[in-house]
């Protein structure tokens, strides 16, 4: 059951995920959870993948909008599916300022609750993502990491446009669809063409720079959010004017940081 063990960030420091009172409990809810999963996917006539999860996790833990990010390790990983624009803005930036909910979620293995980006807690931790998320149009963020034992393969990011926690009744769905997730993507047949794309061009432009600037892997690709984020313009965006030549960095630090033609 990929809900023992798991550890919450809660609002004020880190506390533990209770699990249900008895099994028959949490069964009952993955049914649940998994019928809204399905119906989705009936919906639009396609075999249940990942993407659903994102869409059925919206109405029923009463969420403003969803996203899922794939990755390895301690990362944020690449946008693979969401559920709306400010969704996608608050994945793209905590991949260009390199804080947020889904780093510290992804990093801890346990899910983060920040139920309002104006409490002073959370300006703390993340200064430069909590003022951008708000300015998105996020007021809560809620980050649980996709991970079964020493897999991990995610994280499924929520957001409310009004501050407010979740409930006892909806942190365990959202537990739940998290876990549900999980296996989805581990199904190697699970592996939607949009997420092939994104991923590739941010990794395209990031082997780019390795060769323009000189640098190694890691480097370039904080070179490349460095761009982004003093540009104001979105990781993928800049990612895609790198490889289709339309923007060039330069290595020389005295120099501005790139020139777009």
């Amino acid at each position: 059951m990929l809900l023992r063990g798991r550890r919450v960030h809660a609002e004020r420091g880190l506390g533990v995920a209770a699990r249900p009172a008895a099994p028959v409990t949490y069964i009952e809810r993955r049914g649940r959870v998994w019928g809204r999963i399905a119906e989705q996917a009936a919906a639009r006539g396609g075999r249940v993948s990942a993407a659903d999860v994102c869409a059925a996790v919206v109405p029923e833990v009463q969420v403003t909008g969803a996203w899922l990010s794939a990755g390895l390790d301690a990362q944020a990983g690449h946008l693979m599916q969401v559920t709306d624009e400010v969704g996608r803005q608050l994945s793209d930036l905590q991949l260009t300022l390199g804080e947020g909910p889904l780093l510290d979620a992804s990093s801890s293995s346990g899910p983060v609750l920040a139920s309002d980006l104006a409490d002073g807690e959370w300006g703390a931790r993340w200064p430069a993502f909590g003022p951008a998320a708000s300015k998105a149009g996020a007021a809560a963020v809620f980050a649980f990491p996709l991970v079964v034992g020493a897999i991990r393969a995610g994280v499924l990011g929520l957001y409310r446009d009004r501050p407010g926690p979740l409930s006892d009744f909806q942190l365990g769905d959202a537990l739940v669809f998290a876990d549900t997730a999980t296996l989805l993507l581990l199904d190697a047949q699970d592996r939607p063409a949009d997420l092939a794309s994104y991923r590739a061009e941010i990794d395209q432009a990031t082997g780019m720079l390795t060769e323009q600037l000189d640098v190694n892997i890691t480097d370039a690709f904080v070179r490349l959010r460095a761009y982004a984020y003093v540009n104001d313009i979105q990781l993928a965006d800049v990612a895609r004017d790198i490889v289709a030549r339309r923007l060039r960095l330069f290595p020389d630090p005295d120099m501005p940081l790139g020139d777009k033609t």
